[in-house]
């Protein structure tokens, strides 16, 4: 079992920044990729970044590019989600997920992580 607690989330003004971040316990860290998800009130939950399980390669949806930086510190059992210039429409419950990384790839699928954080809300005032 992996244990993923998200913290960070919060109110921030439009072109504001927050720093998201999800401490991992339970198994080795290093053996899992990691994603950042959002779900928004009535739309899916949509894959925002991930990263592979040394931190080498990275993703990012379109809308975050350029504005969102994710990394990790596999030392701290922590993955980040800087977000900056955050707009309206950024505004969901963001959570990380865990991946069991048998390949040195990110993953694409909400159905490839095998854990899940509780969410935190992040809400961006226009």
């Amino acid at each position: 079992q992996v244990q993923l607690v998200e913290s960070g989330g919060g109110l921030v003004q439009a072109g504001g920044s927050l720093r998201l971040s999800c401490a991992a316990s339970g198994r080795t860290f290093s053996n899992y990729a990691m994603g950042w998800f959002r779900q928004a009130p009535g739309k899916e939950r949509e894959l925002v970044s991930a990263i592979t399980w040394d931190g080498d390669s990275t993703y990012y949806a379109d809308s975050v590019k350029g504005r969102f930086i994710i990394s990790r510190d596999n030392t701290k059992n922590t993955v980040f989600l800087q977000m900056n210039s955050l707009k309206p429409e950024d505004t969901a419950v963001y959570y990380c997920a865990a991946a069991r990384a048998y390949y040195t790839v990110v993953y694409y699928y909400a159905r490839d992580y095998e854990y899940w954080g509780q969410g935190t809300q992040v809400t961006v005032s226009s």
